[in-house]
């Protein structure tokens, strides 16, 4: 488990830097290098619209930031090794850091790890970062307690990918959880449109990767989810639907999205156990 615990920087290298394990583009497939390329470029924007939103005072999840006290899904992370899969400016490894949890945050985008750096120092707090794919993590085998993900790397990497790598990345009795975009909201969304309607636009059968203008997402049936979870050694132990507040605010929505998610579910959070 050496890369955990990286080695001491070298002089004027803040050891909050990104731990290079491997070339940017070793094994970094087209859609990987689409997606990259799209958050480069908005990282700075992304950050000034929803870094407020962001840093809350405690872990939330989703678009309309359900804390983790109300939803439990990552439970006790006192003393537990914790892997963020697409952590962005890593504000949720920030939180669980100071919450006695050892993070490590992974994102693919240097620009958005830029700005974890520049969070990392002015929170004092230190979490190694590896700038890498979801889909081919280089660290060690049963190296965490828990694996998580908050619309991160799995809205935009393949599942048939990262599914495995997250369950092997677990140790035993570990943790996987993530939440995304709901299967439904996907049907629901037209691919030249900025938010779901209220009408199947999209086939169920055979949904995986879908392109849009700038990045490629993906998305499975629910049954195709669960025999993946299944393949992988995973458990799964909840499927929370999160539904926001009738007077839920957030930077990413409006109040017509809040509208169409309290009538169905537009995001979802698995929880899996690793046997």
């Amino acid at each position: 488990m050496t890369l955990l615990q990286p080695p001491a920087p070298e002089p004027g290298l803040s050891a909050s830097d990104p731990l290079q394990v491997a070339p940017t583009d070793d094994g970094v497939s087209g859609h990987e290098r689409r997606n990259r390329a799209a958050w480069n470029a908005d990282a700075d924007d992304y950050q000034a619209r929803h870094g407020q939103q962001l840093a809350g005072d405690a872990k939330a999840w989703g678009t309309w930031s359900r804390p983790e006290s109300e939803l439990g899904v990552l439970g006790e992370v006192a003393g537990r090794d914790v892997l963020e899969l697409g952590c962005g400016a890593a504000q949720g490894s920030i939180d669980l850091a100071r919450a006695g949890a050892r993070p490590v945050g992974l994102d693919l985008s240097e620009g958005q790890l830029a700005h974890a750096r520049r969070l990392l120092l002015e929170a004092g707090v230190h979490v190694p970062l590896v700038q890498a794919s979801a889909e081919a993590v280089p660290l060690a085998d049963a190296s965490f307690d828990i694996v998580f993900c908050d619309h991160g790397a799995m809205n935009f990497a393949d599942p048939y990918r990262t599914v495995p790598e997250a369950a092997r990345l677990l140790r035993p009795g570990g943790l996987f959880a993530f939440c995304h975009l709901s299967p439904i909201a996907d049907l629901c969304w037209p691919d030249d449109a900025d938010r779901a309607g209220e009408r199947l636009v999209r086939d169920y059968f055979g949904m995986h990767r879908i392109d849009a203008v700038d990045e490629v997402v993906f998305q499975l049936p629910y049954g195709e989810w669960i025999r993946l979870f299944c393949a992988s050694g995973l458990e799964i132990l909840d499927l929370i639907e999160p539904r926001p507040a009738a007077d839920a605010v957030s930077s990413y929505r409006d109040d017509e999205d809040r509208a169409w998610a309290r009538r169905w579910p537009a995001e979802c959070i698995w929880r899996l156990g690793r046997s």
